[in-house]
C-alpha cells in the first residue's frame, strides 16, 4: 500500500529552521537515506515555503476567487511530501514518527487507480 507523509510546517520547525538550518536538513536527510535504503520510499518533494506566499482558490458565490493565505487560515503550512510504500497504515505512521523534526506530519492512503493494479 501506497501512502502520502504530507509535512506541514509548524512555528516550532519554522524556528529550529531559522536557528540551525544545516540541522534541521540532516535530520530529514538521514530519515530519508534510511527509507530510501529500506526500499519504501516511492518519492516525494519539497514546497517553497520562504519565498512564496501560498495562494488558496476556491470557489465563493459561483465564481473562483484567487486570494493568498492558506486553506485552513492556520499558521501550519503545506512544507512538502513524502510518498512511502509499506504493508499497513501503523508502517506509515510509524514512518511518519521516525521523522527527527518538528513538523506535523498528515498520513493518509494514496488512492491507487486501475492502471496502477
Amino acid at each position: 500500500m501506497k501512502y502520502a507523509l504530507v509535512v506541514f510546517e509548524t512555528e516550532e520547525s519554522r524556528r529550529m529552521i531559522a536557528t540551525n538550518r544545516e540541522e534541521h536538513r540532516r535530520a530529514y536527510l538521514e530519515w530519508i537515506a534510511a527509507v530510501a535504503a529500506s526500499g519504501k520510499l516511492v518519492g516525494g518533494d519539497a514546497l517553497d515555503t520562504e519565498l512564496a506566499v501560498p495562494v488558496v482558490v476556491r470557489r465563493v458565490n459561483g465564481a473562483m476567487v484567487a486570494g493568498e493565505g492558506t486553506v485552513t487560515g492556520r499558521s501550519e503550512t503545506v512544507g512538502g511530501w513524502f510518498i512511502v510504500e509499506v504493508d499497513s497504515a501503523a508502517e506509515a505512521i510509524e514512518l511518519a514518527c521516525a521523522i527527527a523534526t518538528p513538523e506535523a506530519i498528515e498520513v493518509r492512503p494514496v488512492l491507487e487507480s486501475a492502471a496502477d493494479v
